[in-house]
């Protein structure tokens, strides 16, 4: 079964939204498979550069809600050269963390806030991304419902608090009308002010559960982008704590 996770990309459970949805039944959606997250997939991360070449690295991703936090392993298993696992947390209250383990490491490396932006394939697909805090932000504005591709969508506007930890200052949520899931998100950096154009691909509903089966980044005004695809997993991994502790994750 193909399916990928919303930026980390996207289970959900969810029934449609509400006509004339204001901001709790847009945010309904997206926070409740976040909050019932449970998933494992196998795929690779692709960075396709400006003349075209690809560089592909396999990636196992796990996922799941504890109560309070979601807590994500991603693990680049090849090429040798790149290979990490890399533990996230993501918190309501904007307490993300994000932590590295490589080969022979005693204990997880706390990733500097200022790296956050970068990634195992570089800016396009950057750590942060692999979570999905923008639904939890204090600061939710319905726009103006619009189309994208064959879609009807509400556009939903994210902005974190003082206390969230991002390197975003705002994004915009493209969501299908029908379901509440995502197809197209525009995520712009604090620092510089770039763009980064989130595209969800493969839409499809098996047994209750929407996803996507790819998601490509672009960069607004430049050339390449990054993909995730995922050839197989489960929406139903029965994950533990055992699975997120530092004793399996330091072990290769």
């Amino acid at each position: 079964m193909k399916w990928i996770l919303g930026a980390v990309a996207a289970i959900v459970l969810c029934g449609p939204p509400a006509q004339g949805a204001g901001v709790p039944s847009l945010v309904a959606a997206p926070q409740k498979r976040v909050e019932s997250a449970d998933f494992r997939a196998v795929g690779h991360l692709v960075r396709v550069d400006p003349s075209g070449a690809r560089t592909s690295d396999a990636v196992t991703i796990e996922g799941h809600w504890f109560p309070g936090v979601l807590r994500v392993l991603v693990e680049i298993s090849s090429p040798a050269s790149v290979r990490a696992r890399i533990l996230l947390d993501m918190r309501p209250d904007g307490q993300e963390t994000i932590r590295i383990v490589h080969p022979g490491d005693k204990t997880p490396t706390p990733l500097p806030f200022a790296q956050w932006s970068d990634g195992p394939l570089g800016p396009g697909f950057s750590f942060e991304d692999f979570l999905e805090p923008e639904y939890f932000w204090p600061n939710q504005t319905p726009l103006a419902e619009t189309r994208f591709g064959a879609r009807d969508c509400d556009q939903l506007k994210s902005t974190p608090g003082t206390n969230d930890r991002t390197q975003y200052a705002e994004v915009r949520s493209w969501l299908d009308h029908r379901i509440g899931f995502p197809v197209y998100q525009e995520k712009t950096l604090k620092t510089s002010g770039t763009v980064k154009e989130f595209t969800y691909m493969g839409l499809r509903q098996t047994g209750g559960v929407w996803s996507a089966s790819q998601i490509e980044v672009k960069v607004r005004g430049q050339a390449g982008s990054t993909l995730l695809v995922v050839e197989r997993g489960s929406t139903r991994a029965n994950l533990t704590a055992e699975d997120f502790s530092p004793a399996r994750i330091t072990r290769f």
